[in-house]
């Protein structure tokens, strides 16, 4: 029962995603928004819809452990598998917007995070702030989109000139929605059973699992927009999707718990340092040529093995779990660092950054 609850809440997790994802792009495009916008909103939003669902059913059964490892493992997962796998397949192109805007915030939320769990713990208040964030984020996007030269979206006109169908999109998101409740339901429901059957925590189970079986929305959209040319669908998907699940899935089911969401110490000092570590590398992977290279890609992905294999080592308190942390320690994290250091040097000296951490010939671009 449990293979049956996991594989078939997936089954509806990744439908409904879909689904929502179709009705909702082309409702967006309908009203001429850029494909990145689109990518960092509505693509982004509703792939991250997985996430709400199981990390609100994890909230109201009190499993609040899930809730909030289900946002902090897939935010990790999202920068360093999926961006490591798009980039391996082809190199991804980096707007300037992203740096300027878009993971600065991403940075900052990551951070917000941490400093709101210090107390163990993020109350109503805190994810009021944070669904706050949100709502601010998503009008400023649409604002920006709409006052955009129509002649520099990436759209596809003839499907704008065309009467939208409304309706049919409608129809599309409705469905979506009750797929994403149903798959919910079911995948946190199988999640818990196993969690208790191979006596591994919740924390651990949200951390792997639940956060990579929620993103599998994400690695679908992600992979087709890449193969199909659509990079800023691809890498907009990620960086939205991870402010999106910070600010609105844990700021609405802070709010829905009533008294607030609890962290473990292991959460805080742990996860949530990889998963704010993750959106700091960005930058100088993103600044460098301005384009994630395979090369990086297969440092992220390298990455996100690493760290998987820690989190089974010590939830299961493997033999060699002593010797993992001391190549951890000694050898992958200094070789990771020196990594960034050395991209970041280069794009340093390619590039030349101007006073505001911009290519000089890049700084007025959108």
């Amino acid at each position: 029962m449990t293979a049956i609850h996991l594989i078939g809440g997936l089954i509806g997790l990744i439908i409904g995603g879909e689904l929502l994802v179709q009705g909702a792009s082309k409702l967006a495009r309908s009203f001429g928004i850029s494909a990145l916008v689109v990518g960092l909103t509505i693509v982004a939003f509703g792939t991250s819809s997985p996430e709400l669902i199981v990390s609100l059913k994890a909230t109201w059964t009190g499993n609040y452990q899930i809730a909030v490892a289900n946002v902090v493992g897939s935010n990790s997962f999202n920068v360093l598998f999926i961006l490591g796998v798009c980039a391996l397949l082809l190199p991804l192109k980096v707007v300037s917007q992203l740096v300027r805007l878009d993971v600065p915030i991403m940075i900052a939320v990551s951070g917000l995070l941490i400093l709101f769990s210090m107390d163990l713990k993020i109350s109503f208040m805190e994810g009021s702030i944070l669904f706050a964030g949100i709502v601010a984020y998503t009008s400023f996007l649409i604002v920006k989109a709409r006052q955009e030269d129509q002649g520099q979206l990436s759209l596809d006109t003839q499907e704008i000139d065309e009467k939208p169908k409304y309706l049919k999109n409608v129809l599309l998101i409705a469905f979506g929605l009750g797929f994403l409740v149903l798959g919910g339901t079911f995948f946190v429901d199988g999640a818990i059973a196993l969690a208790k059957s191979l006596g591994v925590s919740d924390t651990v189970i949200g951390l792997t699992i639940v956060a990579a079986g929620t993103s599998l929305p994400e690695v679908v959209t992600s992979i087709m927009a890449t193969l199909k040319g659509e990079r800023d669908i691809a890498i907009g998907n990620v960086i939205g999707s991870n402010i999106y699940n910070i600010l609105a899935i844990l700021g609405i089911s802070a709010m829905a718990s009533g008294e607030g969401l609890s962290v473990t110490p292991a959460l805080l000092t742990v996860d949530m340092t990889v998963m704010l570590a993750t959106a700091i590398a960005c930058l100088p992977i993103f600044i460098s040529g301005y384009q994630i290279n395979r090369w990086e890609g297969f440092l992220f992905l390298a990455a996100y093995i690493t760290y998987t294999t820690w989190l089974i080592f010590d939830a299961t308190e493997h033999q060699h779990l002593a010797s993992l942390e001391q190549g951890l320690t000694y050898f992958v994290l200094p070789a990771m660092a020196l990594s960034l250091s050395v991209i970041s040097y280069q794009a340093i000296k390619r590039r030349g950054l101007n006073s505001t951490g911009l290519p000089a010939d890049d700084s007025k671009s959108v």
